[in-house]
């Protein structure tokens, strides 16, 4: 049985959560990326493409190639080379005309591999239809595909899908809000004390009443007289100011991966323990049944002897004292020496006595 892995995310020296920046705890409204997505064709395969015969290839090369000043007849497009492919880009905020971005292609049809793949110029759009940015370029797959003349492959990744770095280019500035009147942070994460804490940090930098917490996820900064002339060097300052944000008291299990991840606020009360497992074992063998001589029509046969065990332990109360660290919960559950499943139903047990101080949050 694999081992469970109980990550603890401790507290700082001396005590102290360290101070994050208000530039990595917010963003600001009216700033932000935007998204695009866009369907083109990857050409230069090495017959790892979608069956030509495919409506969505076949119409859009013949489209292309008309565009280009070529007509052909769609029945005679054998090559296995081209690939349909799905785009999909984060256009960055204040991007304007001439600025580069990466773009993910990722297959839509039957292709093995877009590995040695171009992707053929094609627009990137966003929800309102229009056209933002224009990508191609080649993929850079990390992975591969390949097969064997006996049917035997061999497969690294997910080849697929493919990244163009720096492969769209803007034609169109994006929209983006610049604050005139106020600024607007918005917490990643709404917290009505990290709020205060934001309110009080930028008070303490720019003065008196200087900002509001309006509520758990918005701190609002009016923008003085002085300063909207270069909005820019205010936002500067703010983003440097640094915040100890609270957070919640949560445990994190993954039991797919046997993982556990617990929050530097967590908290145990003292309690009393005991878990067991029922074990069940069956074993099968194989044993031959022989004729009695007389019959003449008798035929030998495999009989299954079946060995059905059952085991369940009995394990003492285990109390666990309070700890009042993230460090002494760790040491704490791992006194218990359970395994992956009994520490998982143990937390929840836990958490339904009221022992542990936390959020239970399972992935």
């Amino acid at each position: 049985m694999r081992k469970l892995a109980v990550i603890a995310v401790a507290l700082a020296l001396g005590g102290t959560a360290a101070a994050d920046r208000i530039k990595d705890l917010t963003t600001i409204a009216g700033v932000r990326d935007n998204h695009l997505t866009g369907i083109g064709l990857v050409v230069g395969l090495d017959s790892s493409g979608d069956d030509i015969m495919s409506p969505l290839v076949k119409d859009a090369l013949t489209k292309m190639v008309k565009r280009l000043g070529l007509t052909i007849d769609p029945t005679l497009l054998k090559a296995k080379n081209v690939a349909a492919v799905m785009l999909t880009a984060e256009l960055p905020a204040f991007a304007k005309p001439g600025t580069s971005f990466d773009v993910t292609a990722s297959s839509m049809g039957n292709a093995r591999s877009l590995v040695g793949g171009t992707l053929i110029a094609a627009p990137l759009k966003g929800p309102d239809g229009k056209t933002w940015a224009i990508a191609q370029g080649a993929l850079s797959v990390g992975g591969f595909v390949s097969e064997g003349a006996t049917g035997s492959s061999s497969k690294k990744n997910h080849p697929t899908v493919g990244l163009l770095p720096a492969g769209a280019t803007v034609e169109v500035a994006a929209p983006s809000v610049v604050p005139d009147k106020e600024i607007v942070f918005l917490l990643k994460e709404p917290d009505f004390t990290t709020a205060s804490r934001m309110q009080a940090a930028i008070e303490a930098v720019l003065g008196p009443t200087t900002s509001t917490a309006r509520d758990a996820g918005t701190v609002v900064v009016p923008i003085p007289a002085a300063a909207r002339a270069n909005v820019a060097a205010l936002i500067t300052q703010l983003e440097a100011i640094d915040v100890d944000p609270d957070v919640r008291a949560k445990v994190i299990v993954d039991e797919k991966t046997g993982t556990i991840v617990i929050g530097e606020a967590v908290r145990l009360r003292p309690a009393a323990i005991t878990f067991g497992a029922l074990t069940i074992e069956v074993n099968e063998t194989p044993t031959a049944s022989q004729p009695v001589a007389a019959l003449t029509k008798g035929q030998t046969k495999v009989v299954q002897h079946t060995d059905l065990k059952a085991e369940e332990q009995e394990n003492e109360f285990k109390v666990v004292t309070t700890a009042a660290t993230v460090g002494d919960v760790a040491a704490a559950l791992a006194s218990l020496g359970a395994k992956p499943r009994d520490l998982v139903s143990i937390l929840r047990a836990l958490r339904a006595a009221g022992a542990l101080r936390a959020d239970l949050e399972t992935l």
